[in-house]
């Protein structure tokens, strides 16, 4: 019995090291047992209720503005100069005289904005300027050829017009009730890489006096602007049109933080002008101005540094016949505020010619009205 049993031990030992050894080396020797599905439980969340905002989302704001917003592609000829070789007796035998020459086609990018289902579009004037061709492709891929119906350089804005019916017009929104820091969203083309969204806020309002324009009263933003986004659109928090992108700072060509819109004000009163008279008519008063710096201010007795300071009047002008003179500050217009030189240029400039208007002078510690007939602006010359 004692043999038998120590014969049991040593086999149990001999099968139980075996068995550590496959498990350890070859586990894959021994038989598997089959399991049961393991399930994962994952929490996904509810999909949100019809009128339940989506939490730090702007997608019903792009939805709303971002079929209204179309890219521009402009083509035209240039003429590339001549180079001197060809000029060379000696050149011309070998080589001929270079007038063989295929013209070459200079192409532009841009962006615009859908204003009236029947067609009209807002861009900026510096994107069709001289443009030949201009084609417009819309938010869904479909390209449609654009007419120019007018444009103003002096505020850079520009009106085309595309056949089709019903085309999805955007919502202008209110840009006199803009504060800084409000969020606004930049919809257009960047360097043509497809309709772009991005997110800011407005950083400045009336920004001025930075070379870009005639007419300067941008709104100053952080949403990235690059080229390509001329002439898009700048929308409210709830996608309504506050702006149409125009300009940035920068020093390599790309956005930098600081981008200008024009407001949708200004380009409303430009835009309803051009569709009408195809045209922009400005009022014009016949005055130099300059600023009140605070050492004129305390020259002149002020009680703040605001105004424009008459420093030459137009003989034969508006002003003129209405008794302006040389000295005067100018501190409002049909009662609005005149802040400086730059309010005084853009107040003047909404002005209708022809009709009969006020303005409020300082003169000898006193404040006078006067009544004066609104002049027509003549048209700037432009150097080419």
């Amino acid at each position: 019995m004692q043999k038998f049993w120590l014969i049991f031990a040593q086999t149990a030992t001999v099968a139980l090291a075996v068995l550590f050894v496959v498990t350890s080396l070859k586990p894959e020797w021994l038989p598997q047992r089959t399991q049961g599905p393991q399930v994962v439980e994952l929490k996904q969340v509810a999909a949100p209720g019809l009128g339940t905002a989506r939490a730090a989302s702007y997608g019903d704001a792009v939805r709303r503005a971002a079929p209204s917003v179309v890219s521009i592609f402009t083509s035209k000829e240039v003429k590339t100069p001549r180079h001197p070789f060809f000029n060379d007796p000696l050149f011309q035998r070998f080589f001929g005289d270079g007038t063989g020459d295929a013209p070459q086609r200079a192409s532009g990018l841009g962006s615009g904005v859908i204003v009236s289902p029947r067609g009209y579009i807002l861009t900026n004037h510096h994107v069709v300027e001289a443009a030949e061709e201009i084609e417009v492709a819309l938010s869904d891929g479909k390209k449609l050829r654009a007419k120019a119906i007018g444009s103003d350089p002096d505020s850079d804005l520009a009106v085309l017009q595309v056949g089709g019916d019903d085309l999805p017009a955007i919502t202008f929104g209110e840009a006199d009730n803009l504060r800084v820091g409000d969020v606004v969203l930049a919809i257009g083309n960047p360097f043509g890489v497809g309709q772009t969204v991005t997110m800011g806020i407005v950083s400045a309002l009336g920004r001025s006096q930075l070379g870009i324009n005639t007419f300067e009263n941008f709104i100053q933003t952080d949403a990235a602007i690059n080229p390509g986004n001329s002439g898009g659109a700048l929308t409210d928090a709830n996608g309504n049109l506050i702006g149409i992108n125009t300009a940035i700072y920068s020093r390599s060509g790309g956005s930098l933080g600081i981008g200008f819109a024009i407001p949708v004000s200004t380009a409303r009163q430009v835009m309803e002008q051009i569709i009408a008279t195809g045209t922009v008519t400005r009022g014009w008063i016949g005055v130099e101005a300059q600023e009140v710096t605070p050492e004129l201010a305390e020259s002149f007795r002020l009680p703040s540094a605001s105004g424009a300071l008459i420093a030459g009047v137009l003989r034969g002008g508006p002003a003129d016949k209405a008794g302006v003179k040389p000295g005067d500050i100018l501190v409002a217009l049909d009662g609005k505020p005149v802040k400086d030189p730059t309010s005084m240029l853009n107040l003047v400039a909404a002005l209708t010619p022809g009709k009969s208007a006020t303005m409020r002078l300082r003169r000898e510690q006193k404040e006078i009205d006067l009544r004066f007939e609104v002049g027509k602006r003549p048209a700037m010359q432009r150097r080419r």
